[in-house]
């Protein structure tokens, strides 16, 4: 059964920086294309940023770009989002994703970003 486990966030005043860790277990993680979504109070839950499988293709939201840089190491099953830049709309549960065709899909379990002074 595979499992995802997001760490990394926290309380950080605006235009701070967190970094955050999603460490995958259970399955092959280079087989899956790694996303992070963000779900702040009363919203849905958007895509902020995805990786292909060797990080050849990325893409972001528009409202983080040039602020968020997502990454991935395959050989310590684990995805990253460095947030820079950060603003109060930032503020949300972040969560990481795995996905691949034809297989299940795997989400963690949030991890809390707050933006505030």
């Amino acid at each position: 059964q595979g499992q995802l486990v997001e760490s990394g966030g926290g309380l950080v005043q605006p235009g701070g920086s967190l970094r955050l860790s999603c460490t995958a277990s259970g399955f092959t993680f280079s087989m899956y294309v790694m996303s992070w979504y963000r779900q702040a109070p009363g919203k849905e839950r958007d895509l902020v940023a995805r990786i292909s499988r060797f990080g050849i293709n990325i893409n972001y939201a528009d409202s983080v770009k040039g602020r968020f840089a997502i990454s991935r190491d395959n050989a310590k099953n684990t995805v990253y989002l460095q947030m820079n830049s950060l603003k109060p709309e930032d503020t949300a549960v972040y969560y990481c994703k795995a996905e691949r065709m034809s297989s299940a899909e795997y989400w963690g379990q949030g991890t809390q970003v707050t933006v505030s002074s």
